[in-house]
């Protein structure tokens, strides 16, 4: 007896981008939601995905935060698949149209969702539909015909019309998609009609349908192949096949960005590889580091013919696992040492989230014992945290040199980190571009902010911080709606960075608040120690110089999960300023030496210029100033031209206290434009405070006429959404700020702006 396969409900998942949901909400409240119609018990990455998941309806979204659970509401577990919101009003709807109404409403649905196949049309010429009764459905407001078909009030309209009628009419539109499918390239879409036709598990039909789902990946369309790799699962007969297409849609899910069906699915699954991936992305990155390192270890040991058990030492932890990244043997297109490669890059990715160097070398070791050939950045990690500088200088060059146009994303974005640590940042920026170009190409959405965690260094140590900072902003939107609050959390940190850079003290403060918390509680040394570099570099620029030293002396004593190594590297140059001027620097001389020993073994221009500085900032005299001029050759062939700025203002106070006034000046006007530039009001009231000393005239900021010279990157924002009619509420929704900062802020335009009301603002927006 075969045992009946309903064909497939709808489920809520891959949901329309955050933007659209947001402007499809109801339309008598315009605008994203406030973060208090949800609860304030809601972390923002769970608030962003909630509303996704309600299709932007406000008081779905309201229902649905009501019954999450402890885990569900601060992100540990993945929302339910069905919100239990509205239906049964929806349902009532459709039931009170005829059934001829139904039915067509029935065809467009299957048609629509979760795979779009645009069949509707062909399918009711066809059959010789009768398309007249969707009057009915008009006249009832829950649908209309268009062009391509019919257009649904809202999902969840589409929903009930999908679920609000007998299995057995599901099967019969299915067939009838199924049949007019025939063109170039629709044998997924036909195969998935098929499936979710299906009476029963078929072994059969199980494969077509993996075949598909291949197709379908192959052509970046990952969704697709979730929903077909599923519907494979349901109809498969054997549980080992069965547990393996699960994993395999997880997979899918994770790279089209739905990481709550992901992490859903790969609860049905032993795969450790699949939960470390999602642990390393939205849990805790000890616990990944642990899950994928052994499932690389039993990945390696697989293509032996061995058990893959590995011995890792006293006080490893996780368990063995079978398949790599998520994806089954059955279905591995590279070879598995290849798979225990790309799981070892993903292990280099959870240690420098933790910043532990113990980890590094365990892992290091693991690769040595198995015969595989690390990623570069994980030899490179592992040998610069030993001090062993010339070895980690080779290992990152051959892997920073892989970072050429197409290829994986993730092997793209190891070459950007490598070239970051050896302080090529051109080289850092175009490998980390085309790491999210290549993605895109691929349909692997989930990859595109992770691209930008690493690019954001680049772009803010050469200064391009307005620009970079509305591309952080939107990646920071694309990491909370695919579910990577880690990722999210290292985005946050980087625009406290930002913010620090343009002497935004409130938002600065806020965003480096959030994401040092959110770090703490997961293990994730590196924000947590680049959201307390935000707030030295933010002191310092305030002219607060012994907070900032002691902010960097604290950051140089935490341990894995609360500092980073390679922050307290990069802060170096920072400290060694803060603790001359706070008239401290017995500590600054020694953190200065190893810096300048690994500036010198890399050999970058922008790390010698900055080692040159600090050698000028604990000198004095004559031998200060020749530093000081070795610096700025140095500077001229590197690309951090906001630290050259930097180096002018301290090299012209130098000066100044010489008595060498006229060349004194030169640098100091010379900064002064650099920083106005590069919108940084704070580092250019420093350098107008030293030409005020040589009897300068107060000059005003550059360009009065100009609102980009006169605002910073986050007030102009703030601004242009005033402007256009948002509310405080809804500008802090966008800017995922709370109102009380962008309340700040609009007071700080309005003072800058010389004006005193939203009127006065749109009329100079509009002749600006």
């Amino acid at each position: 007896m075969v045992t009946p396969v309903n064909p497939p409900p709808i489920p809520p998942a891959s949901p329309p981008p955050l933007t659209h949901a947001w402007q499809r909400a109801d339309s008598a409240q315009p605008g994203p939601p406030p973060r208090s119609g949800l609860g304030p018990s809601l972390s923002e990455g769970v608030r962003v995905r909630v509303l996704r998941a309600a299709h932007g309806d406000r008081r779905a979204a309201t229902e649905l935060a009501s019954v999450l659970t402890e885990r569900q509401l601060t992100g540990l577990d993945p929302l339910p698949a069905q919100p239990p919101v509205l239906l049964r009003a929806y349902r009532q709807e459709v039931r009170a149209l005829p059934d001829s109404t139904r039915f067509l409403l029935l065809l467009a649905a299957a048609d629509q969702h979760p795979v779009a196949t645009h069949a509707y049309l062909r399918a009711v010429t066809a059959a010789g539909i009768d398309t007249r009764p969707l009057d009915a459905a008009e006249a009832a407001g829950l649908a209309h015909a268009t062009a391509d078909g019919i257009a649904f009030r809202d999902p969840w309209t589409r929903i009930a019309a999908y679920e609000t009628v007998r299995p057995s009419d599901r099967r019969e539109v299915h067939q009838l998609l199924a049949r007019v499918l025939r063109g170039e390239g629709e044998e997924p879409r036909r195969a998935w009609h098929h499936g979710a036709a299906a009476l029963g598990p078929s072994r059969r039909l199980a494969a077509r349908l993996r075949v598909a789902a291949d197709r379908a990946r192959d052509t970046g369309e990952h969704a697709l192949a979730c929903a077909l790799v599923e519907r494979a699962a349901a109809l498969a007969p054997d549980p080992h096949d069965r547990t393996l297409l699960l994993a395999r849609a997880a997979t899918d899910a994770w790279h089209s960005g739905d990481t709550d069906r992901a992490r859903r699915l790969a609860a049905a699954t032993p795969d450790d590889a699949l939960s470390g991936l999602l642990a390393l992305r939205a849990g805790n990155a000890t616990d990944a580091f642990d899950a994928l390192l052994t499932a690389a270890a039993r990945c390696a040991g697989d293509a032996r013919g061995a058990d893959g058990t590995v011995d890792r030492g006293p006080g490893a932890r996780g368990t063995a696992g079978s398949v790599s990244a998520g994806e089954s043997q059955a279905a591995l297109a590279r070879p598995v040492t290849g798979a225990a490669v790309h799981l070892l890059a993903r292990v280099t990715e959870a240690a420098i989230y933790t910043g532990d160097l113990r980890r590094c070398r365990e892992a290091a070791a693991v690769a040595d014992r198995l015969g595989i050939v690390p990623p570069g950045t994980l030899g490179g990690l592992a040998a610069a945290f030993e001090g062993r500088y010339e070895d980690a200088r080779d290992v990152l060059e051959a892997a920073a040199g892989r970072c050429g146009p197409g290829g994986d994303p993730t092997l793209l974005i190891h070459a950007g980190i490598a070239a970051l640590m050896l302080g090529d940042h051109t080289r850092a920026a175009s490998a980390t571009v085309r790491a999210a170009a290549s993605a895109r190409a691929r349909g692997e959405t989930v990859t595109v902010p992770q691209a930008m965690e690493f690019r954001v260094y680049a772009e803010f140590w050469t200064g391009r911080t307005r620009a970079a900072e509305a591309d952080t902003l939107d990646a920071l939107r694309q990491a909370y709606a695919t579910g990577q609050d880690n990722g999210a959390c290292h985005l946050q940190a980087a625009l406290a960075m930002f913010a620090a850079l343009t002497g935004d003290e409130e938002v600065c403060l806020e965003r480096a608040e959030a994401a040092r918390t959110y770090a703490l509680a997961r293990g994730l040394g590196l924000p947590a120690a680049l959201s307390l570099f935000a707030l030295a570099f933010l002191d310092l620029g305030a002219g607060r110089f012994a907070a900032s030293a002691a902010r960097l002396r604290a950051l140089a004593g935490f341990g894995p999960g609360h500092g980073h190594r390679a922050i307290r590297h990069l802060a170096t140059p920072l400290y060694v300023e803060a603790a001359v001027r706070s008239g401290d620097t017995r500590v600054a001389r020694a953190a200065h030496a190893d810096y300048d020993r690994w500036a010198r073994t890399i050999r970058s221009a922008d790390d010698l210029a900055l080692s040159a500085r600090c050698h000028a900032l604990l000198a004095s005299g004559p031998e200060a100033v020749e530093h000081y001029r070795t610096a700025l050759d140095l500077h001229a062939s590197g690309t951090r031209d906001f630290e050259r700025a930097r180096t002018e203002l301290l090299f012209g106070g130098a000066l100044r206290r010489l008595r060498r006034r006229t060349e004194a000046r030169d640098r100091l006007h010379s900064a002064l434009e650099a920083f106005e530039h590069f919108g940084s009001p704070k580092c250019a009231a420093q350098a107008r405070a030293e030409l005020r000393v040589l009897g300068e005239p107060a000059s005003p900021a550059r360009g009065v006429d100009d609102l980009a010279a006169r605002l910073t990157a986050q007030q102009l924002m703030v601004a242009r959404m005033a402007a256009e009619g948002a509310t405080n509420r809804e500008i802090a929704a966008r800017l995922l700020l709370s109102p009380r900062t962008i309340d700040h802020h609009l007071r700080g335009v309005f003072a800058r702006l010389g004006i005193r009301s939203r009127i006065e603002l749109v009329r100079m927006l509009g002749e600006g």
